[in-house]
């Protein structure tokens, strides 16, 4: 009987050893959250929140980068044109192409001259400048070299300075002048040339005397 007691007083004695284990493990656990100050969740949030600032952050430059670039206004000054309000340049204005090549149609800063439109590509740079309505320029004669193009007949005064040409176009009822700066390519004199060729005929070219 004696052996059977304290077998049952060692039992009971490991058990109340392993509860109180139990206990001080759970204390302990506590313990350790209480100390934190922060609960579970508001610790992940703020684990989780600078990954949604860089993909919000990478998202938005994306979109920039998509984004159409508002260009500025281009400013033109006058030139004399005495034809700018005649029903030839108020046929080829309106017909004149949104693009040429990688050109595309520019907003003028007002008072913008008559009868003038405007070309630039979307990384800024140099314009393309149509102006119609003008004078014969001074430089087109019976000794100067005409080129063809489209059906029209383009003279050509060289800027080397401006690293540009423009080029007149000389067979028609008014002298219309475009202006392309080195490297444009073909394209716009073409697509302009064409628009002249639909929507006025064409007339004897009548060049200035030669010089002396």
């Amino acid at each position: 009987m004696a052996a059977e007691s304290s077998n049952r007083d060692s039992s009971e004695t490991e058990s109340s050893k392993a509860e109180l284990s139990k206990d001080a493990e759970g204390v302990s656990s506590e313990s350790a959250d209480e100390s934190s100050g922060y609960p579970p969740a508001l610790i992940a949030t703020a684990v989780a929140l600078p990954v949604v600032l860089v993909v919000a952050v990478l998202v938005a430059a994306v979109l920039a980068h998509r984004a159409p670039t508002e260009r500025e206004p281009l400013v033109l000054g006058p030139v004399p044109a005495p034809a700018a309000d005649g029903p030839a340049c108020t046929d080829v204005l309106p017909a004149l192409p949104v693009d040429l090549g990688d050109y595309s149609k520019s907003t003028l800063v007002e008072p913008a001259p008559p009868a003038t439109r405007a070309w630039r590509r979307k990384d800024g740079g140099d314009p393309i400048v149509l102006r119609c309505g003008l004078e014969r320029p001074l430089e087109f004669n019976r000794a100067s070299p005409l080129q063809i193009v489209n059906g029209v007949q383009w003279f050509e005064v060289r800027d080397a300075a401006a690293k540009a040409s423009t080029w007149f176009a000389v067979d028609r009822e008014t002298y219309i002048a475009l202006t392309v700066p080195d490297g444009s390519g073909p394209t716009p004199l073409q697509g302009v040339s064409d628009t002249i060729t639909a929507k006025l005929s064409a007339q004897p070219i009548d060049p200035g005397p030669l010089p002396n």
